[in-house]
C-alpha cells in the first residue's frame, strides 16, 4: 500500500491509499488535487471516506463522486453530500482489501468518526480527521471537553505503531504550545527539533504515530503530573482532582495561545 499526502488549501492533507491501481481517498476538501494525482498515478478511485462534516473536508467529494463513481461513506450523525453510506461506531468498511473499523470520536463536531486499519506487513493506519493532531486536538465547536477527553483516549488506546493521518499541518504550532505545558519533556523537544527540520524541507511531519503522540502531545497527557502542574498554574481555579475540568482547562489555554 502506497499513503499520499496532498496538500489541499493552505494546511490541509487530502490522504490518499492505493495499491497501484485503486485508490482510497480521506475528506477530500477539494476535487482537483485529488483527479490531479489520480490521473499521475494512473488510479481508480474506489472509496471516499469522509470523517466530519466541515467545508474543507466535504467541498469536493460531489465532484469526485460525479467525475469517478467512487462510493462515498461517512458519519452516520453528519450532513455529509448524498449519496453517503452512513456509518456508526463498531462498523466495518472494506477497501482496498483491508477492513476499516469505524470509531466514533466526537467532541471537535458532534458526530464525528475515524477509520482505523490493520496493514498486513505494514503499520496500521488512522484516518482521525480533525480530532487528534501531532502535538494537539480539534477546537470543540460541537462538543464537550469530557467529549474530547474520551475520543483521544479511544485513540491514544490503540497500538502504538499505528500511523497517525490527521487532516492538518499544525504541528509546530502545537508543538510550540505543547513546550510551554512541558518545558522539561526531552520527547517532545527531540520531535520538535525533527519536525522542524521536516518543514525546513518543505516535507509533512505526517503521519505520526501514537507510541509518538503518547509521549509529546499534552492533550494525550492532560493526566500527567507535569501537564496538571502547569494547568493549575495558567488556571489557578481549575480543580485539578477533575481530569475533564483540567483537559477543559488545557483545551482553553490553547485557544488562547
Amino acid at each position: 500500500m502506497k499513503l499520499i499526502a496532498i496538500p489541499a488549501f493552505s494546511d490541509n492533507y487530502l490522504w490518499l491509499l492505493h495499491d497501484t491501481r485503486q485508490a482510497v481517498v480521506v475528506d477530500p476538501g477539494q476535487a482537483e488535487p485529488v483527479l490531479e494525482c489520480l490521473r499521475e498515478h494512473r488510479l481508480a478511485l474506489q472509496t471516499i471516506l469522509v470523517t466530519h462534516h466541515h467545508a474543507d473536508h466535504v467541498g469536493g467529494v460531489a465532484q469526485l463522486h460525479s467525475a469517478t463513481g467512487a462510493r462515498v461513506v461517512g458519519p452516520a450523525k453528519e450532513a455529509i453530500p448524498e449519496p453517503v453510506q452512513r456509518l456508526r461506531h463498531g462498523d466495518t468498511v472494506e477497501a482496498l482489501g483491508l477492513d476499516f473499523r469505524v470509531l466514533e470520536v466526537p467532541g471537535h463536531t458532534a458526530g464525528h468518526i475515524a477509520y482505523y486499519a490493520e496493514c498486513p506487513g505494514e503499520a496500521p493506519l488512522l484516518f482521525c480527521g480533525d480530532t487528534l493532531f501531532s502535538g494537539g486536538c480539534g477546537r470543540l465547536f460541537e462538543g464537550t471537553p469530557a467529549q474530547m477527553l474520551a475520543s483521544l483516549g479511544a485513540l491514544a488506546a490503540l497500538p502504538g505503531d499505528t500511523r497517525v493521518c490527521c487532516a492538518h499541518e499544525y504541528t509546530l504550532a502545537n508543538l510550540r504550545f505543547a513546550r510551554a505545558v512541558e518545558p522539561d519533556n526531552a520527547a517532545l523537544a527531540a520531535h520538535q527539533a525533527e519536525c522542524e527540520q521536516l518543514r525546513a524541507r518543505g516535507l509533512p511531519t505526517l503521519p505520526s504515530t501514537i507510541a509518538v503522540e503518547r509521549a509529546i502531545n499534552p492533550f494525550l497527557r492532560s493526566r500527567e503530573r507535569a501537564v496538571v502542574t502547569s494547568v493549575a498554574a495558567h488556571a489557578p481555579h481549575t480543580d485539578t482532582r477533575d481530569a475533564v475540568a483540567v483537559f477543559g482547562a488545557l483545551r482553553e489555554w490553547k485557544n488562547q495561545f
